[in-house]
């Protein structure tokens, strides 16, 4: 997955609770285990209308948000069911990092092994910010380094991360990469259970 640093880029305001995954991602999207292509399907019944046309009014319609990589959201954002399709379609849209007081526990497990940067703020920070979103200049700086926020205005807010979670996130690594960082071990532990126990290798 991609590593993610800084990431400079505009701020949609989504003032909205409990956005659940078939909200993110309806269920009839999730016939594919391809992660591209899903961007289609993101937010589609707020984005489209039962007629399939699009909703001029929904943020990320609107032409001032488009190519937005950082949504603001309410609380409990990806509550529901467990679908790592949600992750996938919000960074197949483009939306790197988002920013709420409360996530579900899968959706914030599966962001962190797709690249998402889930980022809790205080309710009077994430106010603020959504505040700030919805006026004229949506230019926003998320530092995963410095784990801060720095809104349009300037302000600066703080958050906490787990440090392990932290550090594969700036590194690029998901489970499997992780676990290909010890690759020259495995390959000497398997060498020695060979040798050790040749039958192994015929079963």
């Amino acid at each position: 997955m991609d590593a993610f640093t800084r990431l400079d880029a505009k701020v949609a305001p989504l003032p909205l609770a409990n956005i659940d995954t078939d909200q993110i991602i309806p269920k009839q999207f999730l016939k594919t285990v391809e992660r591209d292509g899903l961007a289609k399907g993101l937010f589609y019944d707020l984005r489209f209308d039962g007629d399939g046309q699009v909703r001029p009014d929904f943020v990320l319609n609107r032409p001032e948000y488009r190519g937005a990589g950082v949504l603001v959201a309410g609380d409990n954002f990806g509550c529901g069911s467990s679908r790592e399709h949600a992750p996938w379609a919000l960074l197949d849209f483009g939306i790197r990092c988002v920013v709420s007081t409360s996530f579900a526990d899968i959706f914030y497990n599966n962001c962190f092994q797709n690249g998402l940067l889930p980022v809790v703020l205080k309710a009077d920070e994430v106010q603020a910010l959504m505040e700030e979103a919805k006026g004229g200049n949506h230019l926003v700086t998320v530092d995963l380094a410095a784990q801060t926020v720095v809104s349009p205005s300037g302000r600066t807010f703080a958050f906490e991360i787990d440090p392990q979670r932290k550090e594969k996130m700036l590194k690029g690594l998901d489970a499997i990469g992780e676990t290909l960082q010890a690759a020259g071990d495995i390959d000497v532990y398997e060498m020695k259970q060979a040798l050790a126990r040749p039958w192994l290798e015929d079963a």
